[in-house]
């Protein structure tokens, strides 16, 4: 009669080990995509056993740390407010994005190492969803260009996050430079008009 009232115990521990293993992994691979499995596991605070015993791969780890930084990314995002103009709610919605997107480009380079593409776009669905009908939004009420695809522009967009994340890793982009620097290109791209200083 033991055994029974173990196991939710032994549930709640393994529960315990795993977020501690995934923020680990989070948390390091967003400073450094080469992270060590064993490093990840040291910061944890479990063994290399314990690790392996919850992801049987450094993939499936690693795609663990990016589903937890794309729900944490996903609440901040679903708090900004994109009613109203579509080109203002834009400017909002990029203030907060491209700060996600700097945090979590090292981990989405670790990812883009171990994961199938596809793979990524499916766990990017929410956020590019979110993109998709705000710029469609702002195509119908004449504040976005629509000569262009929808689904071209979203991707220049997140060209554009993307490549301020990787502008500031290699130092190029001063990170206090790198809203206004990503507002005025995705506005320039979106309205097809340069932007004034």
């Amino acid at each position: 009669m033991a055994e029974p009232s173990m196991r939710p115990k032994r549930r709640a521990d393994a529960e315990r080990s795993i977020a501690r293993i995934v923020s680990a992994a989070r948390a390091l691979l967003s400073s450094d995509p080469n992270a060590k499995t064993d490093d990840i596991a040291k910061a944890a605070g479990v063994g290399r056993m314990t690790l392996y015993g919850h992801f049987g791969t450094r993939a499936e780890l690693v795609e663990a740390a990016l589903v937890d930084a794309l729900k944490a990314g996903d609440e901040t995002l679903s708090a900004v407010d994109l009613t109203g103009n579509a080109r203002e709610a834009m400017t909002r919605l990029l203030a907060s994005s491209w700060q996600i997107v700097a945090e979590s480009a090292a981990l989405l380079a670790a990812a883009e190492e171990v994961l199938p593409a596809g793979r990524i776009r499916e766990l990017h669905e929410r956020p590019v969803r979110r993109m998709t009908e705000l710029v469609s939004r702002g195509q119908e009420q004449g504040v976005f260009r629509a000569d262009l695809p929808t689904t071209w522009l979203v991707s220049v967009v997140q060209y554009i996050l993307h490549g301020a994340a990787t502008e500031i890793r290699a130092g190029r982009l001063a990170p206090h430079d790198a809203a206004e620097v990503v507002t005025k290109s995705v506005e320039s791209v979106l309205t097809g008009q340069a932007v004034k200083r």
